[in-house]
């Protein structure tokens, strides 16, 4: 392929033998192309496709990956390397170059004897000149890209294309800035996460992680290492609720009606907490305090005040708070919360079993709340995540102990503005995401559908992990969430496979693709996608596991 050639308005002169005229690193592989446009964050390549056929052949997956989008080419710049990603590739018209878009990521120093890379870092402060040329990346570089350095690190799977180079994610890093982990139904999410989590409690089992779990999946990944908790042991004291949260429980109205029905409870409920000696010891005493009350002296604070009311109209409100109030009381679902046994000031305790203070080993709290009736799953998920906040905004000036707040379906709860049904829960979850990190509060986001996230919630994500999305709107919305020198690692996303993610942001040293490694069958959620074909074919036992099945139905599981 001697002579000239043209592409975007740069020309260059090609060698014989498909080689361009610069030729070896010392100890490494010939140059696969040269860079003929630069702007700030990429710059466009052009590639030999005979190299890059010559390439594929090799041993070093690295090597046989190269010039394929998503991977890494390193250009010198005096005496440092510059490794930049692949976004985009195009055939030109003599049909023996490929013009390439690439996406710098960083740079490392180059030694001098050998020309290998070592001591990279993220940024760049040097550009390449037009007609630079262009190496492929080996394994040993990317073993250099990727190695993790002396901050504390979890190791959680393989970077791609390789089998043995560690892909590491900096705890502090991406807990200290948050961390979002997307993926469709079916790419493994959710044994991704249980391996994320499992990784952070063996390097911190002391630590303080509260998991909201939806569907109950995750009591048996965390048997052995973690507090499990459901309907059956919660014991969420009801008089922990704010204002908020009780006016969602108890308000039925709409409208004009509802704000006076909200009116009439907040002067009751304050008149309820006063009465507890707590409450008479505090001068000043709020209606959002959580001091604990009777539930019949709230109802008699109603009955109290309908009593002074002239006209049969006027007593609407307090009748209809009454009316919920004992439906409340009476229905058994709502026992774990509203239940008389939970009117004792147990807070110091239900924080220490909570928030593992202190862990006993355990250090992570799953919350199944897959029981939990669907009319107050919202609010009790706001309960438990707000204490969480308001435990960091209330302790400041004692010994700092972190919490991570873990949400599983995460859309369900932070709703974008189309799907917002005003619950409470949103808006704590929306403010520990903007905020919650100058208090030590952490947020992971674990969800199927990114693009029915709150507008803004995923861009406070400071590292994310994207397994495969299907919907073209997902990809979109993660795509706008990400950085710039990212895109050539997004454009992968659709092509995924199972156990696959692009993490980039905060907590890993550059982008990357990786694998997560297999985790153990014991520590698996209990997620795995039903065999039709084997369980169609077992026949037997159908009377009485109906009969057990409508019992539980009947008796809501207890």
């Amino acid at each position: 392929m001697e002579g000239q050639f043209r592409v975007g308005g740069f020309e260059g002169e090609a060698t014989g033998g498909g080689g361009f005229s610069a030729g070896r690193v010392p100890g490494a592989v010939r140059a696969i192309g040269a860079v003929f446009e630069i702007a700030g964050a990429s710059s466009q390549v052009l590639l030999d496709l005979a190299e890059l056929d010559a390439l594929a052949r090799s041993e070093d997956a690295a090597l046989a990956n190269a010039g394929q989008v998503g991977a890494q080419v390193k250009i010198r710049v005096g005496n440092a390397w510059l490794i930049a990603s692949i976004r985009t590739a195009l055939l030109d018209a003599s049909g023996t170059r490929v013009a390439a878009a690439i996406d710098f990521l960083g740079e490392g120093d180059e030694e001098k004897l050998t020309g290998k890379l070592y001591r990279f870092r993220r940024g760049v402060t040097r550009y390449p000149t037009p007609g630079a040329e262009v190496f492929p990346v080996t394994t040993a570089d990317l073993c250099q890209i990727y190695a993790a350095d002396e901050r504390p690190h979890i190791e959680v799977g393989t970077v791609y294309p390789t089998k043995d180079i560690r892909a590491a994610l900096y705890v502090d890093a991406m807990l200290g800035k948050h961390f979002a982990l997307l993926g469709s139904t079916g790419t493994g999410k959710s044994t991704s996460a249980a391996l994320i989590l499992h990784r952070i409690c063996a390097l911190a089992p002391q630590g303080h992680v509260v998991m909201i779990d939806p569907h109950g999946e995750y009591g048996s990944a965390f048997q052995h290492n973690g507090a499990l908790f459901d309907v059956s042991n919660l014991q969420l004291p009801y008089w922990l609720m704010n204002f908020e949260e009780h006016c969602e429980v108890f308000l039925t109205s709409e409208g004009s009606d509802r704000q006076v029905d909200a009116d009439i409870l907040a002067k009751c409920l304050l008149a309820a907490r006063s009465k507890n000696r707590i409450g008479q010891e505090i001068g000043k005493l709020t209606v959002d305090a959580p001091v604990p009350y009777l539930l019949s002296d709230l109802t008699n604070a109603l009955t109290l005040e309908m009593g002074k009311m002239d006209k049969a109209t006027d007593t609407a409100p307090y009748l209809r708070l009454k009316s919920k109030i004992d439906e409340v009381k009476g229905d058994p679902r709502y026992a774990f919360m509203f239940s008389g046994m939970l009117v004792a000031d147990t807070m110091a305790a239900f924080l220490s079993r909570i928030f593992r203070l202190p862990g006993d080993g355990k250090p992570i709290s799953i919350i199944d709340v897959s029981g939990v009736p669907n009319e107050i799953t919202s609010v009790v998920v706001a309960v438990l995540s707000r204490m969480v906040f308001d435990y960091a905004i209330w302790s400041r000036g004692e010994a700092k102990r972190p919490v991570l707040l873990v949400c599983e379906e995460a859309h369900r709860y932070v709703p974008n503005e189309r799907n917002a049904d005003g619950s409470s829960v949103g808006r704590i979850l929306s403010r520990i995401a903007k905020e919650g990190r100058k208090y030590g509060v952490s947020l992971g986001l674990i969800t199927q559908r990114p693009s029915d996230l709150a507008e803004g919630v995923l861009s406070q994500c400071g590292t994310i992990l994207s397994m495969r999305l299907n919907n073209e709107r997902d990809q979109a919305f993660v795509r706008a969430a990400m950085p710039e020198g990212a895109r050539g690692f997004l454009d992968a996303i659709p092509a995924l496979r199972n156990r696959e993610c692009i993490a980039v942001g905060e907590g890993v040293a550059t982008p990357v693709r990786l694998l997560f490694d297999d985790l153990d069958p014991a520590q698996r959620p209990a997620s795995d996608d039903p065999l039709f074909s084997e369980l169609w074919r077992e026949v037997g036992g159908e009377e009485a596991m109906l009969e057990r099945t409508i019992r539980r139905w009947r008796s809501q599981g207890r």
